[in-house]
């Protein structure tokens, strides 16, 4: 299973809603999303675990994506925490 770091999202942006535009590229096999303790709301980035010829193709469709007038982008986790672009 590969992590992806999806960063720039819009803060409106719910579980629900990032799993549905991950979920047609594949299964979300777990999710982070990082949220303003104060007002609930999406602090505009994510860690998404799924498989790997999944992550790749959500890479390369969703990085520089325009979803609510912000350009998202898309990277591997890497296991120290860095993220590299594939």
């Amino acid at each position: 299973m590969k992590q992806l770091f999806i960063s720039n999202l819009p803060p409106a942006t719910s579980e629900d809603s990032l799993r549905a535009m991950l979920s047609e590229y594949g299964t979300v096999r777990s999710m982070k999303l990082v949220r303003d303790i104060f007002s609930g709301q999406c602090k505009g980035f994510a860690v998404v675990g799924m498989e790997g010829h999944e992550a790749k193709e959500v890479i390369n469709q969703l990085d520089g994506k325009e979803v609510d007038g912000r350009l998202l982008k898309v990277k591997y986790e890497l296991k120290d925490g860095r993220r590299r672009r594939r």
